[in-house]
């Protein structure tokens, strides 16, 4: 066993015999152990949480969202209406699965942010892709605006309606197809909630390729029509090399069947990849291949406080440097995030008071090996002062308790008031500097200006930040405060306006900072060949033509 790492005011605590691998789960540093407060994180069991549907923690009720026609700039397309023969010809189509209930409608016409919110009358729910087919191919026929919705988790608008398009919910198709116990290539219908996969496959010896804060409620297809990224991004790459193959229902009801694609085929154009992104503007995503990775036979998660975003940076450097192939997740959050998680969902911080906190997952399979490489790393870093504070845990409940602080951020910045969200991927040294300007810049018209998010590979130079700011209500000022300017200041750092999240409505109008004209062209020409009526999903990531 290494020695003890005696710095002065911390202490790295230990027992005897006690390290990763023995039977202590759970240890902290920097002082005596701590012992779980009541009612903290460690004090009770912790599940994956569903998307809270509240706007703040203090009403009974939250206040009806504005017509998203009424905020922003944005004219109906010439689409047919619904009419009574219409509603005739869906429900023998999908009998008794044609919702025109207002209460029930209320919900999937508003996204969970509560930013956007159409005014869809009608709710349609499929089990099948034949039955999408049937549905499309007399939408198209009839010139009728579809609308596509998974689990109505997204953060940009691109779920819900933006006038009276037809709402296509994939919530009925949740069936999984099969799974390849060697292989682990998993495939399901569009509609299953990603964690009830994540619980399917890890009972066979696999996990699912993603994680995300929102898994309790986000359907797979969106995950894929958005190409969602998530906690697992750095160990396992994006669905765009996840994905084996999709069946997809085009505009015109035609169904395009690629799901049995073999990892090697070098066999034309890689369809996939035109639907995976696309927001569900090009086809509607029915079925899903995708290829699970071994489940890990260790897995440690560590949290640390850190003085400064430059340690937070140095700590990634000396982590990727000693903990190497086992590293799988790296996220920061600075001390906002962590007061709004504490103040508006009464999770408690295991560590003390830090300017930024970093959550480190390793997994692997050797579970000394994995230990050992892990405690030299704490070693080093609370010896070299990048590290102040910090825990460890591997006990199941408690990494899952860990990673809560991190998953429900984003539910916690919901219950503070209206959010003005940006994802942006910028390069990692000047990743922060957005959230300091921004600060300056709004002073006392925000009540918060956060951020937090992934980094990427260091010799790609890039990280994922997660920029959030929060006002009582929507502010016109506000906004204008922010845009262009975000846009701008991104740009002029050649990153990119939507790392992860995707354009939506919301910001389909600013993908020309991120994107070319030629490259903007090329999609509209693929738009107007996949769907020339242009009934699926309007309004949508690509901007409004004059």
């Amino acid at each position: 066993m290494a020695p003890h790492l005696v710095q002065p005011g911390w202490r790295f605590w230990r027992q005897a015999a006690c390290t990763l691998g023995a039977s202590v789960q759970h240890r902290t540093w920097a002082g005596t152990p701590r012992i779980p407060r009541p009612g903290s994180l460690w004090g009770a069991t912790t599940t994956s949480p569903r998307i809270c549907r509240s706007g703040s923690s203090t009403s009974a009720r939250a206040p009806e969202v504005t017509l998203t026609r009424e905020r922003y700039p944005v004219r109906r397309l010439p689409f047919s209406v619904v009419s009574r023969e219409d509603l005739e010809a869906f429900e023998r189509v999908v009998p008794g699965r044609v919702i025109t209930d207002p209460e029930v409608l209320e919900a999937s016409n508003v996204d969970w942010l509560r930013t956007v919110r159409g005014s869809s009358a009608v709710l349609l729910r499929p089990r099948t892709s034949e039955e999408v087919a049937h549905i499309l191919r007399y939408c198209h026929e009839r010139n009728l605006a579809v609308n596509p919705q998974g689990g109505n988790t997204g953060m940009v608008g691109g779920s819900v309606p933006v006038f009276d398009e037809i709402i296509l919910s994939t919530a009925l198709m949740n069936q999984v197809i099969s799974f390849h116990d060697l292989s682990g290539t998993l495939v399901c219908q569009a509609g299953c909630v990603l964690e009830e996969l994540s619980r399917h496959v890890e009972e066979r010896g696999f996990i699912m390729p993603l994680d995300l804060g929102a898994k309790g409620s986000c359907h797979i297809g969106g995950n894929v029509a958005t190409n969602a990224g998530g906690l697992r991004f750095l160990r396992y790459g994006s669905l765009h090399g996840t994905v084996l193959g999709l069946e997809v229902v085009l505009a015109d009801g035609t169904v395009l069947n690629c799901l049995s694609a073999p990892r090697k085929d070098n066999t034309g154009y890689d369809l996939k990849q035109l639907f995976i992104g696309s927001e569900g503007t090009l086809g509607v995503i029915t079925a899903v291949s995708i290829l699970c990775p071994p489940k890990p036979r260790a897995v440690n998660v560590a949290f640390l406080g850190c003085p400064g975003f430059p340690e937070v940076l140095q700590t990634f450097s000396t982590c990727k440097g000693l903990l190497g192939e086992i590293l799988s997740a790296y996220e920061f959050m600075d001390a906002e995030c962590m007061w709004l998680v504490r103040h508006h969902l009464c999770l408690a911080s295991p560590v003390q008071e830090s300017p930024f906190y970093v959550l480190i997952e390793t997994s692997g399979s050797r579970a000394g090996h994995d230990a050992e490489k892990l405690n030299d790393f704490l070693e080093q870093v609370l010896r070299s002062g990048l590290v102040t504070d910090g825990t460890v845990a591997t006990d199941h409940m408690k990494v899952k308790a860990l990673w809560a602080l991190r998953e429900r951020i984003s539910e916690a910045l919901s219950r503070d008031g209206y959010v003005y969200k940006y994802d942006l991927s910028l390069p990692t040294e000047r990743l922060y500097d957005l959230v300091t300007d921004l600060r300056v810049r709004l002073g006392p018209q925000a009540k918060h200006v956060v951020g937090y998010g992934h980094l990427g590979e260091l010799r790609q130079g890039d990280g994922n930040l997660h920029l959030n700011v929060t006002s009582e209500a929507f502010s016109p000022s506000v906004l204008d405060a922010l845009e262009p300017y975000v846009y701008e200041w991104t740009a002029g750092q050649r990153g990119s306006v939507s790392a992860e999240h995707g354009l939506g409505f919301r910001k389909r109008g600013v993908i020309s900072y991120s994107k070319p004209p030629e490259a903007l062209r090329l999609m509209r020409q693929l738009k107007a060949l996949l769907d020339p009526k242009g009934i699926l999903n309007p309004y949508k990531t690509l901007p409004a033509q004059a």
